[in-house]
């Protein structure tokens, strides 16, 4: 992971014809990380999918190095597939290690729920399944979107021993969370400063 980053500079984006943010800049290194805080609807997910290459920046230059892994609100696991078999699909395609699944679904509790189908787990589960999926990837920059959400204290705490010890092999983070991660001394953009800037001076 030592040669991974994430750099950002001026980054802007509008969306249906209104500006969310501009002039973001973000310089990321192994181990750094990076919280995006703001109201809904500030830009917080769009930057996130800027930060992966599903968005193109109105202006501005991303760089990354290294791969990727992202979750939001899009559980991104075939729904009729038992769980196991949903995430392997995956692993396979990040050519992950042939342990990383098992470690991964070990690190969200989800061993119990290897062969019960995606659709018919509950909201938490779907989301640790999520999160599984990103930490078996291998990919050294994850980019978190409100991880925490349907989440109950214990998958909490999973959640956040999986990005501490992401954070300490040199691993990045760029996350949107209303919920508390363990993030030390992380880069805090706050969104809405970008958005008051321009209708300031419209």
């Amino acid at each position: 992971m030592s040669r991974a980053g994430l750099h950002l500079s001026g980054v802007a984006c509008a969306r249906g014809g209104r500006l969310l943010f501009r002039g973001v800049d973000l310089a990321m290194e192994p181990g750094g990380s990076a919280l995006l805080k703001g109201p809904n609807g500030i830009g917080k997910s769009s930057l996130i999918r800027i930060c992966a290459g599903l968005l193109r920046a109105t202006a501005g230059t991303v760089a990354r190095h290294g791969r990727v892994a992202m979750t939001d609100e899009r559980l991104a696991l075939d729904m009729e597939q038992p769980l196991e078999a949903a995430l392997r699909f995956w692993a396979r395609l990040d050519t992950a290690a042939p342990m990383a699944l098992d470690a991964a679904m070990a690190a969200m509790a989800l061993e119990p729920l290897r062969q019960v189908p995606v659709r018919m787990l509950s909201t938490g589960q779907r989301k640790r399944a999520a999160l599984a999926r990103v930490i078996a990837s291998g990919a050294p920059i994850w980019l978190l979107d409100e991880p925490g959400n349907g989440l109950d204290e214990a998958a909490l705490d999973l959640l956040g021993q999986a990005v501490a010890g992401h954070l300490a092999k040199g691993g990045m983070v760029v996350a949107a969370s209303h919920q508390p991660l363990p993030l030390a001394s992380p880069v805090v953009l706050a969104m809405q400063d970008h958005a008051w800037a321009e209708e300031e001076e419209a």
